[in-house]
């Protein structure tokens, strides 16, 4: 168990008349994301924010309570003990209700992924037994939990050696697929160049390996964030109005050179330049410029173009 985890939620797991006890752990870590704070431009400060009350002025944290608007600026105080107050088994207790084969679950439900362990030694024996059963049976059971304020519909499988929570979606949480594809011409496409196709699709499939990918615009950030520090000005590249690539209008014709090889080579090629090409776009200099000034170590414009300094002429030698 890593030294700074601490439980998300603490409870019990429950399968008909057995309950273990049990913590709930993320299991997703957002260390790669770049944050950006607000930024007085002229003063080079950081931006502020005070919660004040129109006729009041400035408030403190401390009087500030939940309420629901019921009408325009009519609203019904909400009490923290009267939200403890309601009694739901699913505060303290994932109950398995139900059990499904995962492909049964549309990929749309799954929201974010928890870890869960069992609390002490003493659940270990019960842990381990549901572990094995569901694994046994390829299936998921399916529960409610309530976490930070709300009751979630989630799916709990065997992962390694212990269990993996998906938070799920309500149903009435999803959009209408019909609303947004009801354009999609119905006539059936030409049977060849689905082929194609599908030769395309086995030609690159390969097992899913998720450490092959990175976030490249992370990583341009970053890179953009150590040129700034070194007082370099930054010029905006103009951006292709495609996607890199042969331009062919031909589907056809696109389809056959991409089996053949032809396009997958510039393609791959064009894979392979994406890193270098993101550095350049925002590592481009005009040469060096003054020293940054501090508020630079917080990146205070990720999007701050400027051009380069045009160099003043030189003044013509006198002649003797």
């Amino acid at each position: 168990m890593p030294k700074k985890a601490r439980a998300y939620w603490k409870g019990y797991l429950r399968l008909s008349l057995v309950s273990i006890g049990v913590e709930v752990y993320n299991a997703v870590e957002s260390k790669s994301e770049i944050s950006f704070r607000q930024i007085h431009k002229p003063s080079g400060r950081r931006v502020n924010y005070e919660k004040t009350v129109p006729g009041v002025g400035k408030i403190e944290n401390a009087d500030i309570v939940k309420g629901y608007e019921v009408d325009t600026d009519t609203y019904i105080i909400i009490e923290p003990e009267e939200i403890d107050a309601l009694k739901l088994e699913s505060k303290k207790t994932i109950d398995l209700v139900q059990f499904v084969d995962t492909k049964d679950i549309d990929t749309r439900y799954f929201e974010r992924p928890y870890f869960v362990a069992p609390a002490d030694a003493l659940a270990g024996e019960g842990y381990v037994v549901i572990r094995d059963a569901l694994r046994k049976t390829g299936k998921v059971g399916l529960a409610q939990v309530t976490i930070a304020g709300r009751e979630w519909l989630v799916a709990i499988a065997a992962m390694g050696d212990g269990l993996v929570m998906e938070m799920l979606r309500y149903a009435d949480e999803l959009r209408d697929p019909a609303d947004f594809f009801d354009e999609v011409p119905s006539a059936k496409p030409d049977k060849e160049m689905v082929e194609l196709a599908v030769q395309l699709i086995e030609k690159k499939a390969a097992p899913f390996d998720a450490a092959k990918y990175q976030d490249h615009y992370q990583t341009a950030l970053k890179e953009l964030i150590q040129t700034k520090l070194k007082g370099n000005r930054i010029i905006a590249p103009e951006e292709d109005q495609r996607p890199k690539g042969a331009n062919v209008v031909d589907l056809m014709e696109a389809l056959k050179r991409s089996v053949q090889g032809g396009a997958t080579a510039a393609a791959s090629a064009a894979k392979a330049a994406e890193p270098a090409a993101a550095a350049a776009a925002v590592a481009a200099t005009a040469g060096p410029a003054a020293a940054p000034k501090p508020v630079a170590k917080s990146a205070k414009s990720a999007g701050a173009t400027s051009e380069p300094e045009k160099p003043k002429p030189s003044r013509p030698k006198k002649r003797a």
